[in-house]
């Protein structure tokens, strides 16, 4: 019975990590149902939209997602996670009910940025709840546990929800994800409260939760000039690069021009079914699942320059040549190819931001830099709507791998804190 103790002792499978890892999964697997597979088909097919008007309404929850990521930060150092999550979780499941009963292109635009803004505190949240409970030694293990999550239910999503999907009808779809957002709001009750949180470390000591134990009572005549003195303490305790924010950017980036173009690149050039597509999301997906807590783990024992320059390198390669093979067995190892390189990427590079994040400013700073990487979200989108349009089919994928090139070379001339001397 030597595990079963481990395993109860293990910070990874505390109580609150939990809670939080499963809010992301399903939020996140709501997310992905509706981005890479309702709305794109969607819109094209009933609503006759071009990729260009795709890109502008998924870009509209990347931006109300991205809007709040900065503020979302500092609410969560003032009131906490529960009431912080529990808010967004509502305003998503509020904009879920919206898309499913509209027909109207007006409509789904105001879903998507509803649906951003509910999506806001989920990033800071469990990013800032999980590094804090990790602590300096398991930064990149638990960033891969987070991302597992992440890229479970980013990919589990699109997938599912292909079985629920009719030939002209998506009522069970939206069912699906409606009970998703119930279990979700329910588990978001059960985050620790502002007053008394606190997280179970792994000798069994209570670590009070920093965010909770900072909150004082704020003057409404005073409030601005608190969020100005607490903005430019955050800023003041920051070691970072400068190299790090277009870094940060061009990471999301070269991510978002994919968002868009993935369903539309499968359906219409590769004339895939539905089951074919999952297989293929699947075939890249699953792989990154699995390597991401092993990739977590030998970068922290090892150290983190390896791995980006591996992980940027696989990716790169891939998306390069990706538009230009036909044989759908050589696809699936390009696919697969590219989760080993997100797989190196993912916990290499979140534990390279962290090493730059102040502990007593962490839901600030966590909120600032996913902000930054948000503009990606949002910019890649738009752009890959137009290159599709005007370029063709090849141009985003083209796009994003050489914007990895970029981030090969970039990262070689960003610091990094040697072990022993990260925060």
């Amino acid at each position: 019975m030597i595990w079963l103790q481990k395993w109860r002792k293990n910070r990874l499978f505390s109580p609150f990590v939990m809670e939080l890892l499963i809010i992301m999964f399903v939020v996140e697997f709501v997310k992905g149902a509706l981005l890479l597979t309702i709305l794109p088909v969607y819109m094209t097919t009933a609503l006759g939209a071009s990729a260009f008007v795709i890109g502008w309404t998924l870009a509209a929850q990347y931006i109300g997602d991205n809007v709040l990521r900065t503020p979302v930060g500092w609410i969560i150092d003032r009131l906490g996670y529960r009431v912080t999550m529990l808010t967004g979780v509502l305003l998503t499941f509020l904009s879920v009910i919206i898309m499913s009963i509209t027909t109207e292109y007006l409509w789904m635009i105001v879903g998507c940025a509803l649906l951003g803004f509910g999506t806001a505190p989920l990033w800071p949240c469990v990013i800032t709840g999980t590094t804090e409970v990790a602590g300096d030694e398991g930064k990149a293990t638990i960033m891969s546990v987070v991302y597992m999550a992440w890229l479970s239910g980013v990919g589990l999503g699109p997938v599912v929800i292909n079985f629920f999907v009719g030939e002209d009808s998506y009522t069970f779809a939206f069912r699906l994800l409606i009970g998703c957002m119930t279990v979700v709001v329910l588990v978001a009750l059960m985050l620790p409260r502002k007053e008394k949180g606190s997280i179970t470390k792994p000798d069994g000591a209570k670590e009070s939760v920093n965010v909770h134990s900072q909150s004082q009572p704020i003057k409404s005549r005073n409030w601005l000039q608190s969020v100005s003195t607490y903005l430019s303490e955050v800023r003041k305790s920051m070691s970072v690069s400068p190299l790090m924010f277009p870094a940060m950017f061009a990471q999301t980036f070269a991510l978002g021009i994919l968002t868009p173009i993935l369903t539309l690149y499968a359906k219409e050039v590769l004339l895939l079914s539905s089951f074919q597509y999952s297989l293929f999301l699947v075939a890249g997906g699953a792989v990154t699942v699995l390597c991401l807590v092993p990739m977590g783990k030998m970068v922290d024992r090892l150290g983190i320059r390896p791995f980006l320059f591996i992980g940027f390198s696989l990716s790169a390669a891939s998306l390069l040549l990706f538009t230009f093979v036909k044989s759908m067995g050589l696809l699936y190892i390009l696919v697969a190819i590219l989760g080993v390189g997100y797989a190196f990427i993912i916990p290499s590079w979140n534990a390279l931001i962290a090493s730059a994040i102040p502990p007593e400013k962490r839901g600030a700073v966590w909120g600032f830099f996913l902000t930054i990487e948000g503009f990606g979200m949002i910019v890649g989108p738009i752009v890959s709507g137009k290159l599709w349009d005007v370029y063709g089919y090849h141009a985003p994928f083209l796009t994003s791998g050489f914007v990895l090139i970029g981030l090969l070379v970039l990262q070689m001339f960003i610091s990094i804190p040697k072990k022993g001397m990260v925060r």
